[in-house]
């Protein structure tokens, strides 16, 4: 076992990491900085609000992305998820995609900052992300959205917790979830990163940065294969028939692809799967690095959250 497996010394690693990337965030005004992020696709314009959500975990504070004037009076909502490895909080490295999937999508989207390890390990980021999306579904008319037109995604960490979410209301009885979007999400860490086979030598997720995430994330090896955050582990044998629709898009190269495609089959023989789309010669977070990609991406994921919430077939 990698010594970066270890929770100890994972969580340290992890804390180390978080405090590096703050003080990079507070002296940049380059690349990876909140105004770089905010400066890709400026054709989308960013009308935002900042609100915090009560949850039985923590506050989770939220930046909701306005659809364009003119759109449906209570247009549908798409909750989203960051990505960051469970111990990374970077919600504003998604900003491009919410101002994407709000014009394009004709959707709210509310962007949220859930709690991060190894300051809080799992459940806790699961239960928060559940409570988000069962508040917006209940009181969203109060903001003038519709939460009965409801979806839910994420990149990355952020896409094994929409994953979470869309398992926890189909055993919970809800809230509808018309469709959760998987973005080369992480869904087997009951699997050591170690084991892990990536169709390149060397790819962006390397396994010992894997180690970091999954020990931080969930301490203890045994709750690794629990249905929350491995679904795509062969333990978890339960029955998804009625669970959220999906799509679930992979990059060829990641690490975590293999994972990807067993749950997207899985998903399928649910009769959950909208479509499975795989990224030719992508790695890991392609989209952060490369825009013309990103576009098209992000247009496929706009296009499938308008079919889904549209009014006449939710």
């Amino acid at each position: 076992m990698s010594i970066l497996a270890r929770p100890a010394v994972a969580a340290l690693a992890a804390k180390t990491m978080q405090g590096v990337t703050r003080l990079a965030s507070r002296r940049a005004s380059g690349a990876g900085s909140a105004a770089a992020w905010q400066a890709r696709f400026p054709e989308y314009p960013r009308e935002v609000t900042r609100s915090t959500v009560p949850t039985s975990v923590a506050p989770a504070p939220v930046t909701v992305y306005a659809p364009p004037a003119g759109t449906a009076t209570r247009p549908p909502v798409h909750v989203n998820f960051h990505g960051g490895g469970y111990i990374m909080s970077m919600p504003e490295v998604d900003d491009g995609l919410c101002r994407v999937l709000a014009a394009e999508a004709g959707v709210v989207v509310v962007n949220v900052t859930y709690v991060v390890a190894p300051q809080h390990p799992f459940p806790a980021a699961t239960t928060q992300a559940y409570d988000v999306v069962r508040w917006v579904a209940e009181h969203g008319a109060e903001h003038g959205w519709d939460g009965r037109r409801l979806t839910v995604g994420g990149q990355s960490a952020g896409g094994g917790l929409a994953a979470a979410v869309a398992r926890q209301s189909l055993e919970q009885g809800g809230p509808s979830i018309a469709l959760q979007v998987l973005h080369y999400p992480p869904l087997d860490l009951a699997t050591s990163a170690k084991d892990k086979k990536a169709a390149v030598a060397r790819p962006v997720l390397r396994p010992w940065l894997g180690d970091i995430f999954d020990a931080s994330y969930v301490p203890d090896p045994r709750e690794r294969a629990h249905r929350l955050v491995s679904p795509a582990h062969s333990r978890d044998t339960a029955d998804l028939e009625g669970i959220a629709p999906a799509l679930v898009i992979t990059a060829e190269y990641d690490l975590l692809r293999n994972e990807a495609v067993r749950y997207a089959e899985r998903l399928g023989a649910a009769g959950a799967l909208v479509e499975h789309h795989d990224i030719a010669g992508a790695d890991h977070g392609y989209d952060t690095k490369d825009d013309e990609r990103a576009r098209t991406t992000y247009a496929l994921i706009a296009r499938h959250l308008r079919q889904a919430t549209d009014a006449g077939t939710v």
